[in-house]
């Protein structure tokens, strides 16, 4: 037993609840995709229904591999690598718009050349930009106050990528564009600044919905959402798969309603959590998160470096906000968006970006936890040289 807690502690550096939250989500996620695909795999495959068990769990361990190798980097270079992947993502989302492949009337994915394998640049965009809002916050503490030299910047860069995406994804850049918010928030941009911005996001959304591919679906949902007489076919299937569950269940691989609910593996992988584990379970699920947050949190008051602290906030921010809106679309508190559960839904490279999120999150953690072992050992050591 302490060869194994000593190899954990060789390998795993960082914040153990985060590590433990992870693996706990992960084990979750392979038992829910694979009894929520089952029928799918056996349509699709010829009866093969462990295929989308395989391929997942093959992701799950990829997005692991790419969360160790990213928490085992220095955190502060990722500030460098952001500006790049954030130079990038401007074409790569405008060929996307433009040229992408189209599911579902909407072009939000490019196929990688050689390997086959479609890729979302809104998941690169997105992480990108927080890491780079982080980096510009931190380097402008001092002159916050700078309307031209340190908001000019900020705003340039939220507004362009938000909106970029917005053409394809409204959903998603909503969801970056309050995780920017909160970030700004917290590193003291003057409210004044902050009200600007709403202004700008609300342009930037009024376009998207007027030339972009996904304009007509929004406002269609948006009124559907408040015809209190109307339910849309997915939310519908999603409140039986709830009504099934109850308040305590047991019955993994049970779920009925992943044969009628669009998307169970996915998109309203909530709903069949609760079906097979009842509310206790989608209870968990929702603390599981949420403690994620706050141990992301914990790192602005801990971290002795502003930009650690920024950046490990957004990112929990990120993956935490799209967490509860997809549970809320499952239990009809907002309209329907296109949002997954991360850690839990099946997924293709966006799978990757969440590992590597989170492992740069464990980097901040992993580099506050070393510093402050130092700085024991160095009160130490002059104390015992007094």
């Amino acid at each position: 037993m302490n060869e194994v807690k000593a190899w954990l502690d060789r390998n795993l550096k960082g914040d153990p609840v985060i590590w433990g939250i992870v693996f706990a989500l992960s084990l979750l996620s392979i038992l829910v995709v694979y009894s929520a695909t089952g029928t799918l795999a056996y349509n699709r495959m010829g009866g093969d229904t462990e295929y989308y068990l395989f391929k997942h769990t093959a992701l799950v361990v990829l997005s692991f591999l790419a969360m160790w190798v990213a928490h085992r980097i220095d955190y502060r270079y990722y500030s460098r690598l952001s500006r790049f992947a954030l130079i990038i993502s401007v074409p790569l989302l405008i060929i996307t718009w433009k040229f992408g492949v189209n599911i579902n009337d909407a072009s939000r994915w490019i196929t990688i050349p050689f390997i086959n394998q479609a890729f979302q640049p809104s998941d690169l965009a997105k992480f990108a930009l927080i890491v780079s809002l982080a980096s510009m916050l931190a380097k402008r503490q001092d002159n916050i106050d700078d309307f031209q030299k340190a908001f000019i910047p900020m705003i340039l860069w939220i507004g362009g990528i938000c909106g970029l995406i917005a053409m394809t994804n409204l959903s998603s850049a909503a969801m970056i564009f309050m995780t920017c918010m909160l970030i700004m928030f917290i590193g003291r941009v003057p409210m004044k600044y902050l009200g600007m911005l709403v202004l700008v996001g609300g342009i930037a959304g009024m376009t998207a919905i007027t030339f972009g591919q996904r304009g007509d679906t929004a406002i269609s949902r948006i009124e559907t959402f408040f015809k209190a007489d109307e339910l849309p076919f997915q939310v519908e299937q999603s409140y039986i798969a709830i009504a099934n569950g109850g308040p305590v269940r047991f019955a993994p691989g049970k779920s009925q309603q992943k044969n009628f609910l669009p998307h169970p593996y996915s998109d309203f992988i909530y709903a069949i959590i609760v079906e097979e584990y009842g509310m206790l379970g989608g209870v968990v699920v929702l603390f599981l998160y949420l403690a994620l947050l706050y141990r992301g949190m914990r790192l602005v008051t801990f971290s002795e470096k502003t930009y650690g602290g920024l950046l490990a906030a957004g990112l929990s921010f990120a993956l935490v906000i799209q967490a509860l809106i997809n549970m809320a679309v499952a239990v009809g508190l907002v309209p329907v968006t296109g949002l997954t559960l991360p850690l839990v839904s099946m997924g293709g490279t966006s799978q990757l970006f969440v590992g590597i999120a989170i492992g740069i999150i464990l980097s901040v953690s992993r580099g506050e936890l070393e510093e402050l072992g130092t700085s024991k050992s160095g009160n130490a050591f002059k104390v015992a040289g007094a």
